[in-house]
């Protein structure tokens, strides 16, 4: 089966055909991620997901889902409520929902909920301007920072939800950067796509640093490549466990493998390391203490560990205060009030 970036569009168009003929609760339906990204290889590694949102009149039943296509390509189901879009004007300011809503593929829709999300979005071009884009990049350091905050409550040993919170911190502060240039960078891609958002901002040197934190600037491509083995057993056998974070889930093994097998191979082989560490410490936060060993010993690597979580934690402090710094520079510069600290 030959599989292109139009096969996969008219599977989402199908797809959301299918579903709003069986539930007359579905509004809308649209297509968002790389698919609808000409600058962008959707099949990283060969393996791809097509991300789609139906919008509906109540509050779903369920958030999240995944439809297995093949064992390289999945669905990626999100379900929205109406409530969410009723006041399309501050979603300018929402990092998330915003770039979401601001240029998706429409796939179906039973009223005119697109139209009227989209106008409001985007009225007087608004949405790009310096003050919305800088109130989104302070959103999102701000929960880094307030994520940052419980780090210091780590005491002698480092769990997996501890080195979980440290990287969703980081996430935070990387994506404040790099929505000052574009929507927010996705996990699979986060460290592979940074460097050029950081150097349109004025900090070429950040993408250094997020090595740095992630105790990849000096790892051997050959290591990440050694802990796969493991890797791929915790994910398989936490995606079994109702209790895993819906990120590990069956359908996906592929997708993720085979990006991080990919980026092994690329010009940026510690950009591999991201995917597999999330996904490896949400999969062991759900099994018996004796499968983290693995995952233990490769934090010890990475100096995310009692010993050098502290180091680490400080680290994330000095970045986010120069992402801090950057964002009061540029308020500065287009004479809007700068931050007070978080």
């Amino acid at each position: 089966m030959r599989v292109t970036r139009e096969s996969l569009i008219r599977i989402a168009k199908e797809t959301a055909q299918e579903r709003a003929y069986n539930d007359a609760g579905i509004i809308a339906a649209y297509l968002t991620g790389s698919l609808v990204n000409d600058e962008l290889d959707p099949m990283l590694g060969g393996a791809a997901d097509i991300d789609v949102i139906f919008v509906h009149k109540e509050e779903p039943k369920h958030r999240r889902e995944f439809v297995k296509l093949t064992p390289d390509f999945h669905v990626d189901i999100s379900h929205r409520a109406r409530a969410e879009f009723k006041r399309p004007r501050e979603l300018r300011l929402d990092p998330w929902l915003g770039w979401e809503m601001y240029d998706p593929m429409l796939l179906y829709e039973r009223e005119r909920f697109f139209e009227f999300v989209q106008a409001g979005l985007r009225a007087g071009s608004e949405f790009n301007a310096p003050a919305p884009a800088l109130q989104r990049s302070r959103s999102l350091l701000s929960h880094g920072r307030q994520i940052w905050r419980d780090l210091l409550e780590i005491g002698d040993t480092v769990a997996p939800g501890d080195v979980a919170q440290y990287m969703k911190s980081l996430y935070h502060a990387v994506n404040a950067v790099a929505e000052l240039s574009g929507p927010p960078l996705q996990e699979r891609r986060l460290m592979l796509e940074f460097a050029p958002r950081a150097e349109t901002a004025g900090r070429p040197g950040m993408d250094a640093a997020l090595a740095g934190l992630m105790g990849a600037s000096s790892l051997e491509p050959s290591v990440i490549q050694s802990w796969l083995p493991e890797w791929k057993l915790a994910f398989e056998s936490a995606s079994e466990s109702s209790r895993v974070d819906p990120r590990v889930h069956p359908a996906r093994v592929n997708y993720y493998e085979k990006a991080i097998r990919a980026m092994l191979e690329s010009e940026k082989p510690r950009a591999a390391l991201w995917s597999l560490l999330q996904t490896w410490t949400l999969a062991v936060d759900v099994l018996p203490d004796h499968a983290l060993d693995p995952w233990r010993a490769a934090c010890g690597q990475l100096g995310l560990t009692a010993a050098g979580m502290e180091e680490r934690v400080n680290g994330l402090d000095y970045f986010l205060d120069e992402v801090e710094a950057l964002l009061d520079e540029l308020a500065e510069q287009y004479g809007l009030e700068t931050s007070t600290s978080f």
